[in-house]
Order: C-alpha cells, then structure tokens, then sequence
C-alpha cells in the first residue's frame, strides 16, 4: 500500500459537475493546486499545508485528510457517496475490456 494514500477516499464535486475521487495525498495537492487563487482563503491555506505537511513526513496523513475533508465541506463540493458508483463496480465477468 501507498504510504500517502487516505485510509478512505474523499469525494468532491468538479466544476463541470463530476464527482472525483480524492484517495491519496498526491490527489489532494493537485486539487489544491488547481483550485481557483479568487477561492482560496484560510481554510484552503489550512489543507495545503496539512497535505504538505503530510507528504514531506512531517504530519500525519490521516489529519491531512481530515484538513482537505473540511476544506471540501467549507467549500461546498465535499459529497457524502453511499452508494457504489458506477466507475467503482465493473463488470467482472468480461475480464477487463470494453463490453459488446
């Protein structure tokens, strides 16, 4: 197992409406990155350094998660999944592939 991945994913909403899945601390710094410098305030600054902080050694991945789950929720795109969606569940009887 990665040691930078969460011990669960965190799910958010994209801009253009899809949910992504954020599973690794390499996953939430991407996000971060690529989120909009007119959005970004102290709770975004909190998760950027929390996930930092994590990759460099430095503190756990587990409150890492934690600081980006709370950035997702204050930013209105962290999503509750419940259900498996369909990109989680294949169709395992074809072994890998498209179906025809």
């Amino acid at each position: 197992m990665n040691d930078r991945m969460f011990d669960s994913p965190v799910f958010v909403k994209s801009g253009t409406g899809l949910i992504q899945e954020i599973a690794c601390l390499e996953d939430a710094l991407e996000f971060l990155y690529e989120w909009p410098k007119n959005r970004r305030g102290t709770i975004y600054e909190t998760a950027l350094r929390a996930c930092r902080r994590a990759f460099d050694g430095d503190y756990s991945r587990s409150a890492a998660r934690e600081a980006f789950c709370g950035f997702a929720k204050s930013a209105k795109i962290h999503e509750e999944v419940t259900t498996v969606l369909p990109w989680m569940a294949g169709n395992r009887s074809q072994g890998g592939g498209l179906s025809t």
